[in-house]
């Protein structure tokens, strides 16, 4: 297939598709007439690629996971150890959006006066104390 069906069966633009094959995440296609030619096997590989990066990995993370795979060898072992690693990093995540909910839900009820007040209220002194005298 072009590189034009390649992109709308993959829900792309063709720059995005290209882009893969600079950074190494996806194979460089044969040509015809100096076209891009893609196999069936590309679109999996694309559609992976996008999939993994609306999940939040990164181009680099999804380019480790598919460097030097091919096509029909199994793909969990390599989902586990990349979902090892990713598992901490969301947890951390959530760990500091409930924070930020939390702060944001004390901050619709904000009546400092001052700047002052408002970091006292918050503890942001003490925190930075904490954190200025913690043994690096």
């Amino acid at each position: 297939m072009k590189i034009s069906e390649l992109a709308r069966r993959a829900g792309l633009r063709a720059s995005a598709i290209r882009y893969y094959e600079k950074l190494g995440l996806l194979a460089p296609p044969y040509r015809a007439g100096g076209q891009r030619r893609y196999s069936l096997d590309a679109l999996d590989r694309v559609l992976l690629i996008r999939f993994a990066g609306e999940m939040g990995f990164s181009l680099p993370e999804i380019k480790l996971f598919l460097s030097g795979l091919r096509d029909n060898a199994p793909v969990g072992p390599r989902w586990k150890k990349l979902a090892a690693r990713k598992l901490s990093e969301v947890e951390a995540s959530i760990a500091r959006s409930l924070r930020l909910k939390t702060l944001l839900q004390k901050l619709q009820d904000c009546h400092c006066a001052s700047l002052k007040q408002c970091v006292t209220a918050l503890g942001l002194s003490e925190n930075l104390r904490f954190v200025a005298n913690r043994p690096h």
